[in-house]
């Protein structure tokens, strides 16, 4: 019952809709990447990726010094639907910033 109500729990927010989108459609993205194309302060995103990695939604890659976020694969059935649906809603995206490829990331 837990998990499921962390699961709903954090479906129960615009920016993490937002944040899945994004990650849905971008592929794996660098924490600085995301706050620079979603336009966060890190600690903001760093509170909203926390609960998607609880709720099941996504997973963390650290590589160095720098954490990727990605949809996490395989999702179970009631994920995955919940993915399928954010993915027709109407959600404008920002474009992908990609930032730790230019070296502007700073920790």
């Amino acid at each position: 019952m837990d998990v499921f109500l962390k699961t709903v729990s954090a479906l129960n927010d615009e920016t993490r809709i937002l944040i899945l989108r994004f990650l849905d459609e971008y592929g794996d993205s660098c924490v600085c990447d995301l706050q620079t194309s979603l336009d966060m302060i890190q600690s903001r995103l760093s509170r909203h990726l926390k609960i998607l990695k609880e709720a099941g939604f996504v997973r963390v890659e650290r590589r160095g010094t720098w954490a990727y976020y990605a949809i996490r694969s395989p999702l179970d059935r009631f994920r995955s639907e919940a993915l399928e649906e954010i993915r027709h809603l109407d959600i404008t995206l920002p474009p992908l910033q990609k930032t730790s490829q230019t070296g502007a990331c700073k920790l």
